[in-house]
């Protein structure tokens, strides 16, 4: 999801709790808060040796041990006052990716992307997701298109030392 989708779908949510699903039927606790928003430039060299960039907004949230056994959870409304104060210091790239870091004590710290929302009565529920990682340069590196479906430890990664293009 791009900066701008998530601005409008919190624009037309005000009215609603914001919770954050991040796996499957988990949700970040009531008591969170967002501590932080970067605006990030990402300039990289695959292991094909192809350059790329692209910009990232980075949303974190942590819980507030202070406050566990909190169940009122933050408002769209209070959230998006929170990123727009955030827009006015430093502006977004609205194109950008939108992120949210997340860990807790069972949970490792991760970068999760925005995988779908929805709307359960008076509740935005924004779905987070791993994205695995993953060779951009399979072409290159020539990496077959069935070793990539195969889950195997036999199955050489493009980027071994004894590999294509590394």
């Amino acid at each position: 999801m791009k900066t701008q989708e998530l601005f409008n779908v919190l624009n037309q949510n005000q009215d609603k709790s914001l919770l954050f699903e991040y796996a499957p039927n988990l949700l970040v606790g009531a008591n969170y808060h967002i501590t932080e928003v970067k605006h990030l430039v990402v300039d990289s060299v695959d292991c094909g040796a192809q350059v790329d960039s692209w910009k990232e907004t980075i949303v974190q949230l942590w819980e507030s041990p202070n406050e566990l056994g909190k169940t009122e959870y933050m408002s769209v409304y209070k959230a998006l006052a929170i990123l727009k104060k955030v827009g006015k210091m430093k502006p977004y790239e609205l194109d950008a990716e939108v992120k949210f870091e997340y860990s807790n004590a069972t949970f490792h710290t991760a970068q999760l992307f925005v995988n779908d929302f929805e709307i359960k009565g008076s509740q935005l529920i924004v779905k987070l997701a791993i994205e695995k990682t993953d060779c951009k340069a399979k072409e290159l590196c020539g990496v077959p298109e069935e070793s990539i479906k195969t889950v195997s430890k036999e199955v050489e990664p493009c980027c071994s030392p004894d590999g294509n293009c590394c």
